[in-house]
């Protein structure tokens, strides 16, 4: 089955940097974009950036755009959410999220990972 396992969440001061990693399996992993979001609580899950199969296209929200970094490696079946000059309102619990269509599937299912926190503070 579809598995997304985040990882490189923590707690890190403000100006600081963390490395985001989503593990997936279950899925031809080159052939699907994959996006990373973010939910404070109380509020809606937003979008921070996307990225497609092959990693040639990429777009990222206005707030982390010049800061934060979407990559992967479709060799480890990887992606990753590289993030600097990181700031409190980036306090979020970050999740991984991918739309598969599996099998005989006429239409694709979301998937989401089970998300990491990510805590800026001084």
């Amino acid at each position: 089955q579809v598995q997304l396992v985040e990882s490189g969440g923590g707690l890190v001061q403000p100006g600081g940097s963390l490395r985001l990693s989503c593990a997936a399996s279950g899925f031809t992993f080159s052939s699907y974009a994959m996006r990373w979001y973010r939910q404070v609580p109380g509020k809606d899950r937003e979008l921070v950036a996307s990225i497609s199969n092959a990693g040639g296209t990429t777009n990222y929200a206005d707030s982390v755009k010049g800061r934060f970094t979407i990559s992967r490696d479709n060799a480890k079946n990887t992606v990753y959410l590289q993030m600097n000059s990181l700031k409190p309102e980036d306090t979020a619990v970050y999740y991984c999220y991918v739309a598969v269509k599996l099998g005989a599937a006429v239409y694709a299912k979301d998937y989401w990972g089970k998300g990491t926190l990510v805590t800026v503070s001084s």
